[in-house]
């Protein structure tokens, strides 16, 4: 089993900070998507892809994946960037 470690970003629509500082654990899917014949939904016989587990830290998310046997990629966090701009430059 594949998983990737990382720490979901900040939403574009949101202003706070929330639930930022949780590090999530998905599993990578082991088979393709395939269309069902009779509705035309998308999906698999893959049930991990809807396992997402959520720990307070990046230590704690590696002691899972170890103890269980799970080959875990961290994906670490891109530096913020801020844009910092008065209010009087949108007037120049």
């Amino acid at each position: 089993m594949a998983a990737r470690i990382y720490q979901r970003p900040k939403n574009a629509m949101q202003s706070g900070r929330a639930l930022t500082d949780l590090w999530v654990l998905e599993f990578e899917p082991a088979e393709a998507k395939k269309p069902d014949p009779l509705t035309g939904w998308a999906g698999s016989g893959d049930t991990q892809q809807q396992v997402v587990l959520k720990f307070p830290d990046l230590e704690a998310a590696k002691a899972y994946a170890e103890k269980y046997g799970i080959t875990a990629r961290i994906e670490q966090t891109p530096p913020r960037r801020l844009k910092i701009q008065a209010y009087a430059d949108n007037f120049r």
